[in-house]
């Protein structure tokens, strides 16, 4: 979601979905996330840890995150659930990524319009999540300027490698 809010503020239009079967979010230990559906808005999300250990989820920035998000947009969107399509799909972990990919290949291929995808690994922590979020914002920048994102996508990727110390996966899907 802090990509999501960075490119906004580019100018980019920006749509942000999870791919899970559900919202999961830290709980008070690693074995006991917080679960919620996809329909739970945010606003209820963060009531809903105020009251169960306000302390807490002030410490590890859970409360600031569901603040940031309910004000980009009400609720988390699942991806498997869109049918709209896209110029470019982003994700910012490898397991997410391979979700986004089989769900594209698993697809009824309708225009057979091709989509790149392309993952940007970013540890789920503040810190890292603004630094992966303004990389993604130079990307899409770099790609908009592309004249044939197909074929210059590839080069683009090697270059952010290079400058990033970040590995990137791509590859195409279609619609």
């Amino acid at each position: 979601m802090e990509a999501h809010k960075i490119l906004n503020k580019r100018g980019f239009s920006v749509r942000s979905f999870g791919t899970g079967t559900h919202v999961k979010l830290p709980g008070p230990a690693p074995d006991k996330p917080n679960v919620c559906v996809f329909k739970t808005t945010y606003d209820q999300m963060y009531n809903d840890l105020l009251r169960k250990d306000k302390e807490l989820y002030t410490q590890n920035d859970i409360l600031h995150m569901l603040d940031r998000n309910k004000r980009i947009k009400p609720r988390p969107e699942r991806f498997q659930d869109c049918r709209d399509l896209f110029d470019l799909i982003l994700t910012c972990e490898e397991r997410v990524y391979d979700q986004v990919v089989e769900d594209l290949n698993s697809r009824e291929q309708e225009t057979c319009q091709p989509v790149p995808v392309i993952n940007v690994d970013i540890q789920d922590n503040h810190e890292e999540a603004t630094l992966g979020a303004f990389l993604i914002c130079e990307l899409c920048q770099c790609i908009q300027h592309t004249e044939d994102m197909e074929n210059e996508v590839d080069e683009l990727l090697q270059e952010f490698e290079e400058k990033s110390g970040r590995a990137f996966l791509h590859t195409v899907g279609f619609y």
